[in-house]
C-alpha cells in the first residue's frame, strides 16, 4: 500500500513535485534578479515606460518566489535558499549590464518561455499525483504569463 503525506499525496510523487518546484524556484529567483538589474540599468527613450514595467514584473516575481517556496514546504520538501543553489539549478542564466530596452524585453520573453515550459511539466505531474494545490498554482501562473508574453511580444512588434 502506498504511503501518503499529511495532505494526502503519495510521498514519492510529492517528493518528485517538490524537486521540480525547487528547479522552478531557482528559475524564478534568477528571473527576479535579472529583472531587478533591468530595472536599475535600463536607458533610452522608453526608460520611463520600461523602468515601471520591470518594477511591476519583479514585484510580481517576488510574490511567486514565496508561493513556490511555500508549496515546496507544504509538499514536505525544503526550498532552495542560496544563490549557489539557484545558479546551479536554474535554466535561466544571469544577464549582466543590459541597458537596451529591446534586449531587456527579449530576455524577459526568453525567461517566460523557460518558466512556462517548466510549469506545464509541473501541471502534468501534479495532475497525475492528484495535487490540486500545485496544479491550480501552475495553471494560474501559465494563464497570467501567456498574456504577458503577448504584451511584451507586442512591444517588440513580434
Amino acid at each position: 500500500m502506498t504511503k501518503y503525506n499529511s495532505i494526502g499525496i503519495d510521498q514519492e510523487k510529492s517528493k518528485e513535485l517538490a524537486e521540480k518546484l525547487n528547479s522552478l524556484l531557482a528559475d524564478y529567483m534568477m528571473f527576479y534578479q535579472n529583472t531587478r538589474g533591468l530595472h536599475w540599468n535600463i536607458k533610452g527613450e522608453k526608460f520611463f515606460e520600461l523602468h515601471l514595467k520591470f518594477e511591476e514584473l519583479y514585484n510580481n516575481l517576488l510574490l511567486k518566489v514565496d508561493e513556490v517556496a511555500e508549496r515546496i514546504l507544504t509538499l514536505g520538501g525544503v526550498p532552495l535558499h542560496t544563490f549557489d543553489d539557484y545558479q546551479n539549478r536554474a535554466k535561466i542564466k544571469p544577464n549582466k549590464n543590459v541597458s537596451d530596452g529591446k534586449q531587456g524585453v527579449q530576455t524577459i520573453l526568453n525567461a517566460f518561455e523557460i518558466l512556462i515550459v517548466s510549469q506545464r511539466e509541473l501541471l502534468s505531474l501534479s495532475a497525475i499525483a492528484g495535487d490540486e494545490g500545485t496544479n491550480a498554482l501552475m495553471s494560474d501562473y501559465i494563464r497570467e504569463q501567456e498574456k504577458l508574453v503577448w504584451m511584451y511580444s507586442s512591444f517588440l512588434n513580434q
